[in-house]
């Protein structure tokens, strides 16, 4: 998937997108010099990874997790991170999860370059 992809599917509202980072890097107070600026992909919501990964891969306490920031059960998933790394692992546990969930590999490192949204 590219950054035009996800685009498009975030303009057609067909997918919740999760930025598994840190706190921190989500809100932008610290992030990677490479990138031209901090923050996060306009209406992602945070999910840490650590918090995906505690749940263990069960389903009932993954879609707590999501629906705890407002995802429904049933949606499809786009994760990111900030080099596309930390987000294919959240999304197979995810998937493993029963969750309809995909990797954005460029993660914020390329959606970055699109300039501040």
């Amino acid at each position: 998937m590219t950054g035009d992809e996800l685009a498009e599917l975030l303009r057609r509202d067909e997918v919740a997108v999760v930025d598994v980072r840190s706190h921190e890097e989500y809100e932008g107070s610290t992030g990677y010099p490479c990138d031209p600026y901090q923050g996060h992909i306009p209406g992602a919501v945070h999910v840490d990874l650590n918090e995906i990964y505690a749940a263990g891969g069960e389903h009932a306490a993954v879609w707590r997790l999501l629906e705890a920031r407002g995802i429904g059960e049933g949606r499809r998933v786009v994760a990111y991170c900030h080099s596309g790394q930390r987000s294919e692992l959240a999304a197979t546990l995810l998937r493993a999860a029963g969750v309809d969930a995909v990797n954005y590999p460029g993660s914020w490192h390329e959606w970055s370059r699109r300039g501040a949204a």
